[in-house]
């Protein structure tokens, strides 16, 4: 096997494999051109993030600055936002659903490192596992979401969360480490003016 069929495994891998540091540095040229371009060149930042996502939908939009490990294996669906500082580390693939809302300061980890320091050291083995963000998904400013994860759909994450296991569908779910706080019921619903309900 490849280094890179290794690392899309979830097998230990060298990310200082050349056709690796290649694709990386594609990358980091796409998000240096998409963090200098004016806040007014809408075109072109759509542009560029689909040129740099391995798949998009509809109606994607990223604030600026961005940045990622690879891009190609980002996925999102249709009405994706992000804001400010969106950190994706996609050594693995990160699957990211429909109408999903990520807040500031995110970060979306998919690479890890052994624990024992010699293999970290000396050997300067990674390895990386697959996050998915279901459909309908709120994620809070500042939440850290690690390698493996899975989020269910029309789940809300609460600011600041770190979320290390997998989180079920129609919960909010906060805290360090995250855990579910409650289900979500049509108690949450807010009263809105008739022209504006869904």
């Amino acid at each position: 096997m490849t280094e890179r069929e290794k690392m899309l495994a979830g097998m230990p891998y060298d990310s200082m494999a050349e056709d690796l540091c290649e694709s990386r540095m594609r990358a980091k040229l796409l998000c240096r051109k998409f963090n200098d371009l004016m806040p007014d060149e809408g075109e072109e930042r759509i542009k560029t993030i689909k040129e740099l996502f391995g798949k998009t939908g509809e109606n994607v939009w990223v604030e600026q600055p961005f940045c990622c490990d690879y891009g190609e294996y980002i996925e999102v669906g249709d009405h994706f936002y992000s804001n400010h500082n969106l950190t994706i580390l996609d050594c693995a693939r990160v699957k990211i659903g429909n109408t999903v809302l990520i807040g500031p300061n995110v970060g979306i980890y998919t690479a890890s490192h052994p624990i024992v320091a010699e293999q970290r050291i000396i050997h300067g083995t990674e390895f990386a596992k697959e996050v998915t963000i279901g459909d309908h998904v709120w994620i809070g400013g500042g939440v850290t979401i690690c390698p493996g994860v899975t989020i269910g759909d029309n789940t809300v994450i609460g600011a600041g969360s770190v979320v290390t296991k997998d989180i079920p569908s129609n919960v909010v779910a906060a805290g360090v480490p995250c855990r579910v706080i409650r289900e979500i019921t049509l108690d949450d619903l807010m009263p809105l003016d008739e022209q504006d309900a869904f």
